[in-house]
């Protein structure tokens, strides 16, 4: 076998001899390049390094610096955040309305139409919304209650600008505005001695129950409210006519009658004033956050003048309280109730039991049966009243037909029996006409100025006379 030519191992190998030098040099080298980074490095080092007068002493570079402790108190010169307490009620009924304000808002141009017919009117505005202060605490608490929205608690305001002793040429009465036929649906007794659509406690709640009831058949608040004015069935047919012509079914896209056309806007109109006073340079009269009124039991049959007067409050006062009583006497029925400012309880409670103490009649009204022949001008002369209290009194009107036997209430010699008295009793006129049409229903009181001018004045017996509240034309619940 051939040898293959060794010529490039032969140039590689160094003498022998220069080895020794070789590693010398090398060696030099090494050394010099370690100085040179070691030199670089201390530089580099130097560089780094902090301030004398924030380096901490004896720390290495390479040490970690111990944390600063954290401050255990806020300096005195920061501003302090004021705290909100939301676990607290608020003091005032209106910004607690205002918390539970929970239905949509209706934006259309009739809300600020009616917004401005409202604040033009600022008198009869401060006028509803002192006398809501008796009732306006026991609505919203009623409405919490039950989970609805508290703006409802404005909705006597547009039915009866909060007078409970409203009623209406189509027979509708009390805050609520009830016709007689739904007051019986909703268990709302009708007699001769009284009726509950004027009783402040039940027309509330039969109100929120009717309320309830067309909510959960609509499921929208501005269709139920339209159902409480115009009747769930007339709103139901305006519904299934819009949905058969592919038409939406909201509130505003509906055909309804003027007066229904503007019922929402003025919810809305007070909700908005309401809501923001300041914005429209109104300021609410105060009504603190908390009863205004009691219910006891009624101890027995007793006077309305009597009742006030144990407990120490003026006959107005009484009246709007308990405004279901249609004569001077109140019967007791063993379910029968007062209403009563819950400051005045106790002193009621004090003056009837020294009453009683002193075996004192609480009633000084009888009844007359009436005589073959006898004439009401002779009953009335013998009680010394007129013969037009005598009428007032017993509910006989121009239709009314007289005959033997029939009772009527008289007061005896020393009962009260002044003029005053009996232009103040709440009743409802024996001879009030129905609405003719299909609008006999449930009626409004406080419309007046409604562009429909189509609206028949809801009235109610004042301090001096009759006094007219804004009514609007109402149609009859389906």
């Amino acid at each position: 076998m051939q040898r293959r030519p060794s010529i490039i191992v032969a140039r590689l190998r160094a003498p022998s001899f220069a080895l020794p030098w070789l590693a010398l040099v090398l060696a030099f080298l090494m050394g010099t390049l370690s100085a040179r980074l070691h030199a670089e490095m201390v530089a580099r080092e130097s560089s780094l390094q902090m301030s004398p007068t924030l380096a901490l002493p004896n720390a290495s570079p390479f040490e970690v610096a111990p944390a600063v402790p954290a401050r255990s108190t806020v300096e005195e010169d920061l501003p302090r955040i004021a705290t909100i307490d939301l676990t607290a009620p608020p003091t005032d009924i209106w910004q607690r309305m205002r918390n539970g304000f929970s239905m949509p808002d209706l934006n259309s141009p009739l809300v600020a139409e009616r917004q401005a017919w409202y604040l033009n009117r600022p008198q009869m505005l401060q006028q509803i919304l002192h006398r809501s202060r008796r009732y306006i605490y026991f609505i919203v608490q009623e409405l919490e209650k039950r989970g609805m929205p508290t703006e409802l608690a404005l909705l006597p305001m547009v039915e009866s600008a909060f007078n409970p002793l409203a009623y209406s040429s189509a027979r509708a009465l009390g805050m609520w505005q009830f016709i007689p036929s739904t007051g019986k649906t909703y268990n709302l007794e009708q007699n001769w001695w009284g009726d509950q659509r004027r009783d402040i406690v039940a027309s509330t709640g039969a109100a929120l129950d009717y309320l309830q009831k067309i909510y959960e058949m609509h499921g929208d608040w501005h269709l139920a409210l339209a159902s409480y004015n115009w009747g769930e069935n007339a709103v139901a047919r305006a519904v299934a006519r819009n949905q058969a012509r592919g038409l939406p079914t909201d509130y505003q896209s509906l055909t309804m009658p003027g007066e229904t056309r503007y019922y929402v806007p003025k919810l809305q109109a007070l909700k908005n004033i309401i809501a923001h006073p300041e914005l429209f340079g109104l300021q609410l009269p105060p009504v603190a956050n908390e009863p205004y009124f009691t219910t006891i039991d009624m101890p027995a049959t007793m006077d309305v003048a009597m009742a006030a007067r144990l407990a120490e409050i003026p006959l107005d006062e009484f009246i709007a309280l308990n405004p279901a009583h249609s004569r001077p006497v109140m019967r007791d029925t063993g379910s029968t109730t007062l209403v009563l400012p819950a400051e005045k309880v106790t002193i009621f409670q004090n003056n009837l039991e020294r009453y009683a103490s002193e075996d004192r009649p609480l009633s000084l009204w009888s009844t007359h049966v009436l005589k073959k022949g006898e004439k009401l001008e002779t009953i009335a002369a013998r009680h010394g009243i007129t013969v037009a209290h005598l009428k007032q009194i017993n509910s006989i009107g121009r239709r009314t037909k007289i005959s033997t036997g029939q009772k009527l209430l008289v007061p005896d010699p020393s009962a009260h029996t002044g003029s005053d008295l009996i232009a103040k009793l709440p009743q409802t006129p024996a001879d009030t006409p129905r609405a003719k049409g299909r609008g006999k229903g449930k009626k409004s009181a406080s419309v007046r100025g409604s562009r429909t001018g189509k609206g028949r004045k809801a009235t109610a017996m004042g301090k001096s006379g009759r006094v007219s509240a804004p009514a609007g034309k109402k149609r009859k619940k389906r």
